[in-house]
């Protein structure tokens, strides 16, 4: 039950609040729901991306599957985000930086 009250949470309010980039970037609000969608489609499955500290992980644990990333902002995109340029990606950050 704590995984599914931080996926509701993280997803629909912190992660646009938090670390989000400006609106004009291509990135949108999803919901839960939608997540269940992209993670469970047969044609393009959606990569989850943690972009929170470590410290807020272990207290509050991660969504199931996501790859963490090694900072919010500082990430190295060649080794830490999936190859192909056709791959959904969904970051999620709930830590105030």
């Amino acid at each position: 039950m704590k995984t599914f009250g931080l996926l509701a949470g993280v997803l629909v309010l912190s992660a646009v609040v938090a670390c989000a980039p400006a609106p004009d970037e291509g990135f949108k609000l999803i919901h839960v729901g939608d997540l269940v969608a992209m993670r469970t489609s047969t044609e393009t499955p959606a990569t989850v991306l943690d972009a929170d500290g470590t410290d807020f992980r272990a207290r509050e644990g991660v969504i199931p599957g996501a790859i963490l990333l090694s900072s919010y902002g500082k990430y190295d995109v060649a080794t830490e985000l999936p190859a192909g340029k056709d791959t959904r990606l969904v970051f999620y950050c709930a830590d105030s930086h």
